[in-house]
């Protein structure tokens, strides 16, 4: 079994579609100006009413390992990181209009 069969499947595919931005949001906030608390972090996104720029930023790396797990032709894991992604695009739907 080579590596991409191995890894082509759907709960790969959904886990790193919501990892990925959780890292990115982590990376994020470690490049913060000023070295805030999280909690000053996510007050001053608030303020600021970027939350939904901030979530999509985040979500952008989706794009790089859905092209990965395409190019490799892990098509089941392409479909959960798909699928994920369109749950991330439903969050800042709510977040946008309903928040």
């Amino acid at each position: 079994m080579t590596l991409p069969e191995k890894y082509d499947r759907l709960p790969v595919g959904i886990i790193s579609g919501f990892v990925l931005p959780l890292i990115a949001a982590i990376l994020v906030f470690l490049l913060a100006k000023g070295d805030p608390t999280p909690a000053e972090w996510l007050r001053r996104i608030r303020l600021a009413g970027v939350e939904t720029h901030i979530i999509s930023l985040c979500v952008f790396p989706n794009v790089l390992i859905f092209l990965l797990f395409n190019h490799f032709d892990m098509l089941r894991a392409s479909r959960g990181v798909l699928g994920i992604t369109i749950f991330w695009a439903i969050i800042v739907f709510l977040v946008k209009f309903l928040a």
